[in-house]
């Protein structure tokens, strides 16, 4: 398959509603979809990368500027037959969270292509050794004040979805005031994560300890920032508890995950495609996390369009040893896509296999057009 050129498209996603959690209140989201085409046109590749300043230190512009270098270098697969080709030049590339989102989203294009060019689904390229072929995705909740926690809450208690993930911050009263309005509505009956993107310190996460108790919170995610030094009481004080502490901004690379191995604070890792760096990183780390047992989730960015969301759904498939699953949210939170139709899910989360070549959807031109931040970005094949 002899690739022609690729182009960067910078988009801005619409929310249908304001997703608060503790670093940004958000209507939109900016990410990256890069499109490969190949074999005169007669081949488009697709892939996404959501590149957050607060996780891995990315903007599109950066994310754009590391595709340019990388689709520059020698061994970029612009005559592309086999997927080999695909994770040797992935391999090729630094270990670290600068490039993160921009690998994701130029690996995924890649293996769309390459999909499509075979008439097989991309799941097809990887082990099949914990495959499943129907999953559970959890429901999000953010910052909000308490009447429209319940709000939301009732509708997802109408999905029938009792895993919940509840955005927190610093303000002790609110946190308390919508960790009620959950149990309001789900009264026992739920399975809670708090998020708290490492906006808590030592004193505030202490002062949680009875909210986390009373509520039964299963999983604290990222209470504290990635270079703390204040976690130590509170992890032990967790332990204590059974409460299980969950790594995300601090685990971008599988050198953070290693280290992370050796302090024993957290005891499970969020993956999240773009955040580290797509399939063949984010595999490579739920390998070193098996090999070691530790637990892991298969997370998202929210905000993630359907090209996104469908690569998450492979990797989610892949992984039926995976505690949670959180993604699929197109059709609850954008207002606009790029792919003509959603990849959400069903009745308690349920979700499957996406059907067709590559990662199984299409892409909407004209909203894909629409939603450009800047022009594309145009990339021809070197002579």
């Amino acid at each position: 398959m002899k690739i022609d050129k690729i182009i960067v498209h910078p988009v801005k996603l619409p929310f249908s509603i304001q997703f608060s959690h503790a670093l940004r209140k958000r209507v939109s989201v900016k990410n990256i979809i890069v499109e490969i085409v190949a074999e005169k046109g007669t081949i488009k590749g697709y892939g996404e990368g959501a590149p957050r300043s607060f996780v891995t230190g990315e903007s599109q512009q950066s994310s754009t500027q590391t595709i340019h270098r990388f689709v520059k270098l020698d061994h970029f697969p612009w005559d592309l037959e086999g997927v080999s080709q695909i994770w040797n030049f992935i391999d090729s590339l630094k270990d670290g969270k600068s490039q993160n989102a921009a690998t994701c989203a130029l690996e995924t294009a890649l293996l769309d292509a390459l999909g499509k060019h075979h008439k097989k689904n991309i799941i097809d390229y990887f082990s099949k050794d914990f495959i499943t072929d129907k999953i559970y995705y959890g429901a999000p909740l953010p910052i909000a004040d308490k009447q429209k926690i319940i709000e939301i809450c009732q509708l997802i208690k109408k999905m029938k979805i009792k895993k919940l993930k509840l955005k927190m911050g610093k303000d002790l009263f609110n946190n308390k005031e919508i960790l009620e309005a959950v149990h309001f509505v789900f009264g026992e009956d739920y399975d809670l994560k708090i998020d708290i993107n490492g906006v808590w310190n030592r004193s505030l996460a202490l002062k949680h300890e009875h909210l986390i108790k009373k509520y039964r919170i299963k999983v604290v995610e990222q209470p504290m920032p990635p270079d703390s030094s204040e976690l130590d009481d509170f992890a032990k004080l967790m332990q204590k508890a059974g409460v299980i502490l969950m790594a995300d901004e601090s685990a971008c690379s599988l050198s953070d995950v290693e280290r992370i191995s050796k302090n024993n604070h957290y005891q499970m890792i969020n993956v999240r495609l773009s955040k580290n760096g797509g399939f063949r990183n984010s595999l490579k780390i739920i390998d070193h996390l098996r090999r070691n047992d530790t637990s892991f989730q298969i997370g998202c960015h929210l905000g993630e369009s359907g090209i996104l969301s469908a690569a998450g759904r492979i990797l989610c498939l892949l992984c039926n040893d995976a505690v949670y699953y959180d993604g699929s949210y197109d059709e609850f939170l954008l207002e606009e896509n790029v792919t003509l139709e959603h990849v959400s899910f069903g009745l308690g989360g349920e979700a499957y296999p996406l059907n067709g070549p590559g990662l199984g959807i299409e892409i909407n031109d004209k909203n894909l057009s629409r939603l450009a931040e800047t022009p594309p970005i145009v990339i021809e094949r070197p002579q």
